[in-house]
């Protein structure tokens, strides 16, 4: 039969019964071919909400490690994220694998640097002979000043060249939320900043929105986070944010480690077993200058390996580690500690130690750690007691705190106000050239 349908079903030469079994059997067809349809459209879906969420809440399948990344990145198990959101039906799926909380405050802020993107001048802040103050005029405070209003941090319409109150002020939250000297004295180093477009910062934003995505679930609401491009500890208690403090971080070439660990350990009155390295560079030179240069430095020879001495520092005021260190083991070798050396602590940026953190006030940080530990009656005074003994002492929590050493160059802070900072070890940069199509 050459026919076609419409052919066969408008022909009066079809025999009744053999037209009724060709529509039954038409009809039959048509339902499993619709039957098809619905799997095969189904199938789409699903992989299509797959592919969206692991997207979505895992990230890029950049190799993290290959980043300096190494804390484990988030979990998802993305059929039970399925099975919940089509027996719940609601469109809204963060409820299931939440986001971090930092990442969607970052995507409000994605859009508005978008819409600002099409309103930014195009010329440059020129740099000055000498810093900006109150009072002074120069051609150039107009350009600032439209800047400062562009991005939310002057709230008044000024096209003078006057340095007045205002621009202090605006001056000041801009420096804060960059990490600069807060003096609303205006140098090179906040026109700098001033200077990186929009464009530049929804990199930034993108970039740091993709390392929210790797933070694993936090499912401790008590816990320790360092943000090194920050130069800051923020110590969680009951999922709120119980104190700050200024820490000092790891130079460029001896670059802090980002990851995880559980603090498990408080060391009063420590050591310091110095690194082979330094004693290798540092120590043996200088004992070849000067005899008594161990016996100075409050330091002993404790053996020898190799042909090299191993050197330890008593405890002491003079010692490198200060008065107490706090440690969860890991394979960098990595702790916090306290330091002698406390000036350093007013620096507006803070990488000058060897790959350990040292923290503004460990007394605060000891406290806190042992607040229900009812072994001991831990009051000041014994603390302050046992951070001036002659020989260590050892302390192990009765719980180990969650500690997430990490590096985010863009976030908002609990005043919803956007913050930035340097790239101290290019891993923005890094993190770019996977990211982006480069040109």
């Amino acid at each position: 039969m050459n026919n076609t349908v419409a052919e066969l079903q408008d022909s009066s030469l079809i025999n009744p019964v053999l037209n009724e079994a060709y529509q039954a059997h038409a009809n039959d067809s048509l339902h499993h071919l619709k039957k098809e349809n619905i799997l095969q459209t189904e199938l789409l879906f699903t992989g299509q909400f797959f592919f969206y969420a692991a997207k979505v809440y895992k990230g890029s399948d950049i190799n993290a490690a290959e980043l300096g990344w190494f804390i484990p990145r988030k979990k998802v198990d993305l059929t039970s994220l399925l099975d919940s959101t089509l027996k719940s039906k609601v469109i809204e799926t963060d409820q299931y694998a939440p986001l971090n909380s930092q990442y969607k405050k970052l995507q409000e802020y994605l859009i508005k640097y978008g819409t600002l993107e099409k309103q930014w001048p195009g010329d440059t802040i020129t740099f000055v002979a000498k810093p900006l103050k109150k009072g002074d005029s120069s051609f150039n405070i107009s350009q600032i000043k439209n800047r400062l209003i562009l991005l939310g941090d002057l709230t008044i319409a000024d096209s003078s060249n006057t340095f007045d109150t205002t621009l202090v002020s605006a001056a000041k939250r801009f420096q804060k939320r960059m990490g600069l000297s807060i003096d609303g004295v205006i140098g090179n180093k906040m026109i700098d900043e001033l200077n990186i477009t929009p464009k530049q910062r929804v990199r930034q934003l993108l970039i740091n929105m993709e390392r929210m995505r790797w933070m694993p679930e936090q499912k401790d609401s008590s816990y320790i986070l360092v943000n090194i491009p920050e130069y800051k500890m923020h110590v969680y208690d009951s999922s709120k944010l119980s104190f700050d403090l200024n820490v000092i971080v790891g130079k460029a070439t001896n670059s802090t480690v980002i990851f995880n660990g559980n603090l498990k350990y408080i060391v009063f009155s420590p050591y310091w077993n110095v690194p082979k390295s330094i004693v290798e560079k540092e120590i043996v030179p200088s004992i070849k200058k000067d005899k008594n240069y161990i016996a100075k430095q409050n330091m002993e020879i404790t053996g020898y390996s190799a042909g090299l001495p191993l050197v330890r520092q008593k405890p002491g005021l003079n010692n490198s580690l200060g008065l107490v260190k706090f440690l969860f083991p890991n394979n960098y070798d990595i702790y916090f500690h306290d330091t002698p050396n406390r000036e350093l602590f007013n620096s507006s940026t803070r990488s000058f130690s060897h790959g350990c953190i040292r923290v503004s006030n460990p007394k605060k940080l000891a406290q806190f750690l042992l607040r229900t530990d009812t072994a001991t009656v831990w009051k000041n005074n014994v603390i302050d007691s046992s951070m001036h003994l002659q020989k260590e002492r050892w302390v192990s929590l009765k719980k180990t705190l969650p500690v997430f050493i990490v590096y985010f160059t863009a976030w908002v802070d609990k005043s919803g106000v956007l913050n930035f900072r340097k790239d101290i070890y290019g891993h923005d940069d890094k993190m770019s050239s996977k990211l982006f199509v480069q040109k």
